[in-house]
């Protein structure tokens, strides 16, 4: 059942929590209330005992997310108030710190801050028509807080190109560079995503936890530091349930039945 008479669209279909930024008339804007309605969908979905996988989408055909809504900066929107960009900037480490796989359904184009939920999701799936890009400076702004995770996707070069420029790449291109998992026909969309949703539904959610979180403590630290940090996660996770189900059930040739603990 779907639920959400606002700007943010919540729904479970089987393991899967389909959360919709409803905003199609202003191309899927950020507001202040889509910011809280994304971060309410979020503790919703991770308290919730049967999803196991967050999919994020925007309304319509055309447009994920064209990013902050410029038409509300001077009326409290969240590029006109710093309280509001803070909101932004933890929805992203929210997201990106989400205990559950995240998937994003980019179902058109990802601009600007729409681009920086992408990026923040674990992994995407995009339609073949889709734009990505950060047109800010076209409008005298710059990329400031989606642009930790950009330079995090890209190499130095060709992120500064991105942000300096605010030239868009095609599905195609931003797949290369590893901004996307996939780029698919939009008639295919949906089975895409619900292929790869449904992979990351069928593992230990425990595991998903303990390797999310090692995955990206890990990335910000020299690599002695990592290897050491990493050590230490091995350890944990070899005392979990769940990686002793795995291994009895690898050696008995039969499925695991996963506990999440």
């Amino acid at each position: 059942m779907e639920e959400g008479a606002g700007e943010v669209r919540y729904a479970v279909q089987g393991a899967q929590a389909l959360i919709t930024i409803d905003r199609p008339r202003a191309r899927n804007a950020l507001s202040p209330a889509v910011v809280q309605g994304l971060m309410e969908a979020i503790a919703r979905a991770e308290a919730d005992a049967q999803v196991r996988v967050l999919v994020f989408t925007g309304a319509g055909e055309k447009v994920f997310c064209a990013g902050g809504d410029l038409g509300q900066m001077g009326d409290g929107g969240f590029l006109s108030m710093h309280d509001g960009r803070r909101a932004y900037a933890t929805l992203l480490s929210r997201l990106q710190g989400c205990r559950k796989p995240t998937v994003a359904r980019v179902n058109g184009h990802a601009l600007a801050g729409g681009l920086g939920l992408v990026l923040a999701c674990d992994l995407a799936v995009a339609v073949e028509g889709a734009e990505f890009g950060t047109p800010e400076i076209d409008v005298g702004l710059f990329p400031m807080m989606m642009m930790a995770l950009l330079q995090r996707h890209v190499g130095r070069k060709r992120a500064l190109e991105l942000v300096m420029t605010g030239d868009r790449l095609p599905a195609r291109e931003a797949l290369v560079l590893g901004l996307i998992n996939r780029a698919v026909p939009a008639a295919e969309l949906d089975a895409s995503v619900g292929a790869l949703a449904g992979k990351l539904a069928g593992k230990s959610q425990a595991v998903m936890a303990l390797g999310k979180r090692a995955f990206f403590t890990a990335e910000d630290l020299p690599l002695p530091a990592a290897l050491e940090f990493l050590a230490s996660q091995l350890s944990l996770n070899v005392l979990a349930e769940d990686a002793g189900e795995g291994v009895s059930a690898f050696l008995e040739k039969r499925p695991p039945k996963w506990n999440d603990r």
